[in-house]
């Protein structure tokens, strides 16, 4: 098959999942809050991982000699997790997706504290261009900044250092190990986060098939955007994961009546434009 048609594939799988745990996340809010969510989302995640990692002989990939760094990691993620959950069920589908694609821009900005990169022009035009998208889609001065706003925009930047910590793992940690520590840590963080008032609701008949299907898009979503970048360019790959925008609008406008803002997509399309033009300047740098 072409690579760029595997990718292709790869990536509607990703978009599919991503839409999924959205609409899953809100069904599922009525009766649970967001730590209880991520609770039994990481019990399903360590099922699954465990299981792939007993049926292909990789149980010796999990090491302990970067925790710290996979504690960082996780926690990490664990919060912008949660921030995202929360983002779901108060605000419109594609406000929280368009602000979810400014995660990119802080990883520009974080780079440079974190891993020692240096930020160049081009890379400081997409922080800007990021900048204004925010503005658009969040329009502050028009109605005011509600929390889900902010909370889908602070989700941003706790995944923006997800990625940057995973980035560091990578160069010694393998997939399987990287995700065992994914699913046990956030495990244990939910178990802590959600009991910590001595009461975790437990799922129903109703709530338990969500629950499910959140911890299986939520690893699938992750394995089909490495999966596509290992295959096919960045500047492939990420047109085509903008189209999650779109999708969830309309998704969000047959489930829940929710109006198409046509300022949510001109705002995510510079958000958009910031990082393309970053990673197609980094690609022909590589390249020259």
């Amino acid at each position: 098959m072409n690579p760029i048609l595997k990718a292709a594939l790869f990536m509607t799988g990703a978009i599919a999942s991503f839409s999924a745990m959205a609409v899953a996340g809100r069904e599922v809010s009525f009766a649970l809050d967001t730590f209880e969510i991520m609770l039994f989302r990481s019990v399903v995640g360590v099922l699954i991982v465990c299981s792939v990692a007993a049926f292909t002989g990789t149980w010796r990939q999990i090491r302990t000699d970067a925790l710290h760094i996979h504690g960082i990691r996780n926690l990490a993620h664990f919060t912008g997790q949660n921030l995202w959950f929360y983002a779901v069920t108060v605000i419109p589908l594609a406000q929280v997706f368009a602000l979810e694609f400014t995660s990119p821009i802080w990883v520009i900005l974080l780079s440079p504290l974190l891993l020692g990169e240096k930020i160049t022009a081009a890379r400081a035009g997409a922080a800007i261009l990021g900048f204004v998208g925010i503005l658009i889609v969040a329009r502050p001065g028009m109605a005011g900044l509600n929390p889900g706003i902010v909370m889908a925009g602070v989700s941003a930047i706790f995944f923006a250092l997800t990625n940057i910590f995973t980035k560091r793992l990578t160069r010694t940690q393998s997939i399987t190990c990287i995700l065992f520590y994914l699913t046990v840590m956030q495990l244990v963080f939910g178990v802590v986060m959600a009991g910590y008032d001595g009461d975790i609701a437990m799922p129903d008949s109703q709530t338990l098939p969500w629950l499910v299907l959140i911890g299986c898009a939520g690893l699938l979503a992750h394995f089909c955007i490495t999966s596509a970048l290992s295959i096919a360019p960045a500047t492939v790959v990420v047109p085509i994961d903008f189209i999650r925008l779109p999708v969830i609008a309309v998704i969000g406008m047959l489930t829940y009546n929710e109006a198409v803002d046509i300022w949510v997509f001109v705002g995510a399309a510079i958000i958009f434009a910031g990082n393309y033009f970053n990673i197609y300047t980094e690609t022909r740098k590589k390249v020259n």
